[in-house]
């Protein structure tokens, strides 16, 4: 297993996982399917604004990927990001989300960050857990703020001081 930076190359391959996630599963709220240029381009914001885009490989097959970006705007948040982690479903359970995140946060922790906070969707108790075991705690629930499939979904915040 290899962790490194993301390449604009990577985009296609990264599709094959995070698309049928956005398109099938509740994991995440959005409904708007990634585009390779729009992966581009955030690999480019990424870079230009000094956060981590992370690709864990395995066997020459990129098969997850980690960001932050700004959790909320405004000056007095600077040093607090919200993460997005994203496996391909054969990666959850061997410890390549541990080490994506622990590279992650490294990262974070060495760009300035002092909190990383995870918006979870209730509807996924694995990675409510997951992030549990990682030093993340409960921070909060906002009820009915996700909408997807025709229902109303609760998020859960957790967060971890760096």
């Amino acid at each position: 297993m290899i962790i490194r930076d993301g390449k604009t190359s990577d985009a296609a391959h990264i599709l094959t996982f995070w698309n049928p996630q956005i398109r099938d599963t509740a994991i995440t709220f959005t409904t708007l399917l990634k585009t390779e240029a729009g992966l581009c381009e955030d690999m480019r914001a990424c870079a230009a604004e000094n956060r981590a885009f992370l690709v864990v490989e395995r066997a020459h097959n990129v098969v997850g990927v980690a960001t932050w970006g700004r959790f909320r705007s405004g000056p007095g948040y600077v040093h607090t990001g919200e993460h997005s982690i994203v496996l391909a479903a054969a990666e959850r359970g061997k410890g390549t989300g541990r080490a994506l995140l622990s590279a992650l946060e490294d990262r974070a922790k060495g760009a300035g960050l002092h909190v990383l906070v995870a918006g979870v969707s209730a509807e996924n108790p694995g990675a409510i857990a997951f992030h549990e075991a990682m030093g993340y705690k409960r921070v909060g629930c906002l009820p009915q703020v996700g909408r997807k499939f025709d229902r109303w979904m609760d998020l859960i915040l957790l967060q971890k001081t760096l």
